[in-house]
C-alpha cells in the first residue's frame, strides 16, 4: 500500500443496466428468480459497489500484487431500476485501519437514489491469498 491511501479518496463509476444484470439473470438455475421482475438485482448492485471501491483504491496499491477483497456490506436496496437506465455508484473511503478499508457508498439511477450504506474491504497479497485458497481447496 502506498502512503497516499488515506481517508477522503472518492470515486464514481457509471454502468448501463441491461437484461444480463436483472434478477432472473442472477441465478439462471433458480426457478424462483426466473419469475421475478426484470429489474437490477441486488446481488449485481453489490458487485457494482465493490467494483467502484476497487477502482477507487487500485491506484494506491501495488496492483495486481496487492488487491482488495470485500468483507462486509451494509446497504439497503431502496428503489428498483429497470434495464436501460444508467446507475452511478459513488464511494468515499472514510477509514483506513491498517489493511482494513471502510467506504461510504451510494448509487443513483438518474431518477432515484437506489442504495446507500457502508462497505468494508481488506488489502491482501494476491499470491499469499491464492496459496491459502489452493490449500483449502485441496482439503475437500
Amino acid at each position: 500500500m502506498k502512503d497516499t491511501l488515506i481517508s477522503g479518496i472518492e470515486h464514481e463509476f457509471t454502468f448501463s443496466i441491461n437484461e444480463a444484470k436483472t434478477v432472473p439473470a442472477l441465478y439462471p438455475e433458480s426457478s424462483e428468480f426466473q419469475v421475478m421482475p426484470d429489474v437490477f438485482a441486488t446481488g449485481f448492485m453489490v458487485g457494482l459497489i465493490e467494483w467502484t471501491c476497487i477502482q477507487a483504491v487500485n491506484p494506491f496499491l501495488d496492483w495486481p500484487k496487492e488487491q482488495t477483497v470485500g468483507t462486509h456490506i451494509n446497504v439497503s436496496h431502496i428503489a428498483a431500476t429497470p434495464p436501460g437506465l444508467e446507475v452511478t455508484a459513488k464511494v468515499r473511503l472514510v477509514e483506513v485501519d491498517g489493511r482494513r478499508l471502510v467506504f461510504e457508498v451510494e448509487a443513483h439511477d438518474g431518477i432515484d437514489l437506489i442504495t446507500r450504506g457502508k462497505h468494508e474491504r481488506y488489502v491482501i497479497n494476491e499470491d499469499k491469498f491464492n496459496r491459502k485458497m489452493k490449500s483449502k481447496a485441496e482439503r475437500r
